[in-house]
């Protein structure tokens, strides 16, 4: 497995952050809170002379009452603290308007695709071109060349562009999930009388990346069942949109693949679901929106209305009475070429099994935008699992820099989501707990793993 090369020592790249953990350094937090005393001085003033515009009136209940008094007073009668939040909120003109967002052609990238045809972007005032991209090594080299602004990417990819787990690292974001779920183990027909993994020894699988959750999730799943994914199987990394015709000419088994190349496979006659990637693990992300720092950086306003469109487009897919539409919407060859019916049933969550039965599980892929930082330190406990990263980690502090959860928290409730309370969340994979705090004891338990030899 060689997406990258020479990994090295993430708690030695990644430089020293401020107290609160949200900026660069302490200079930046200082600058950040000068900031925003400024703003809430600027808003109180604009508020005092909004009510009392004769300025001796003003003055004289400043001195007859204190300043503090004063405010309070306000406060009791106007949303002091809402107008705050609404100034530090606004923003001004759009740095750039047209902007390039790369995407690979599968139902994970629906939010990203979806806001396009469905003007999403055109309401932020974006005018955005999603360009069809051919794998993800192809997303990466454009993404680190600046010829996307921002882009759909595996939620590994901007970790490991960010610990640079191949050449000098490049800081990166990912402020939002683009899917949960989404993803499936299918068997070539031939199969389908081999359902026990243990009977899969000798089989070739592919996974769209190296450093993809669908790589990891099957992984764990073969080491579960007494495989040693390096030694027992091959496993090769195949874009999604040949993966189904490599199974038809026989060249793979079987893969862990987004969709809807699983329901393809079906659609096709070639294959079968053996099982669905939530049946491993209930909720897990998959792909995200992803951009780099500088971009945030340099563009803060574009940013904001490219998140605020993703997030909101996030919203309407939440919705299961939208998702035929979405179909509709995102079918075409311009963006995923695929069949409607096959991009429904993965939506829907109605689908054809390949094995003559149809089954119903409305969660088959879902859409929660939150970037949990718990997800970010699960992924990293895997990349080192499987030697993808040496060294020490400092597994919190990559997740914190990597999964903007303030940026998401901050817009999807101008979006009208609830954004979760806590930056961390509790889930088990094939029933066994994660616990964020603990990642080196949870790396250690695992018998079967490359991080020990």
């Amino acid at each position: 497995m060689s997406f990258f090369k020479n990994p090295f020592n993430a708690n030695t790249r990644l430089g020293m952050r401020c107290s609160c953990g949200q900026h660069e350094n302490q200079a930046a937090h200082d600058h950040a809170v000068a900031v925003q005393e400024m703003e809430s001085r600027a808003v109180e003033s604009a508020v005092m002379h909004a009510l009392f515009p004769d300025d001796n009136l003003r003055r004289r209940f400043l001195s007859a009452v204190g300043g503090a008094t004063a405010l309070a007073a306000v406060s009791s009668l106007f949303p002091l603290a809402a107008a705050k939040e609404a100034f530090a909120q606004s923003t001004g003109p759009l740095e750039k308007q047209k902007l390039k967002v790369g995407f690979i052609p599968i139902t994970c990238a629906t939010p990203i695709i979806m806001a396009q045809p469905m003007g999403f972007y055109a309401k932020q005032g974006l005018d955005v071109e999603v360009v069809k991209t051919a794998g993800w090594a192809v997303i990466r080299d454009k993404s680190l060349a600046n010829e996307y602004d921002a882009a759909h990417m595996l939620s590994p990819m901007p970790l490991a562009i960010s610990v640079g787990a191949g050449s000098n690292p490049i800081p990166w974001t990912m402020p939002a999930v683009e899917n949960i779920n989404g993803q499936a183990i299918t068997l070539a027909l031939k199969h389908k009388d081999k359902r026990d993994p243990k009977d899969w020894k000798g089989f070739k699988f592919a996974v769209p990346f190296d450093y993809s959750m669908h790589n990891y999730l099957l992984r764990y799943y073969l080491a579960e069942h007494g495989l040693d994914p390096d030694r027992d199987v091959q496993i090769r990394a195949v874009p999604p949109p040949e993966m189904v015709a490599n199974m038809r000419a026989d060249n793979i088994d079987g893969f862990l693949a987004p969709d809807p190349v699983n329901q393809r496979a079906v659609y096709d006659g070639v294959g079968f679901i053996h099982i669905l990637s939530k049946e491993i693990w209930a909720g897990h992300p998959c792909c995200a929106f992803a951009a780099s720092k500088a971009f945030v950086v340099q563009n803060p306003n574009s940013y904001r209305a490219l998140l605020k469109a993703i997030l909101e487009a996030t919203a309407y897919a939440r919705k299961p009475e939208n998702r035929k539409e979405i179909a509709a919407a995102i079918a075409p060859t311009n963006y995923l070429n695929q069949p409607q019916t096959v991009v429904e049933q993965v939506l829907t969550g109605t689908y054809a099994d390949g094995l003559g039965g149809v089954k119903k599980d409305p969660n088959r892929i879902d859409f929660d935008p939150f970037p949990y930082q718990s997800f970010a330190i699960w992924i990293l406990t895997q990349m080192k699992r499987w030697g993808q990263i040496k060294g020490d980690v400092d597994y919190a502090k990559v997740a914190r820099e990597v999964f903007l959860a303030t940026d998401a928290t901050r817009l999807m409730k101008e979006v009208g989501m609830q954004p979760p309370a806590q930056v961390n969340k509790s889930f088990s994979v094939m029933g066994k707990p994660f616990d964020p705090s603990k990642p080196q004891a949870y790396l250690d338990s695992f018998p079967i793993s490359r991080h020990k030899g």
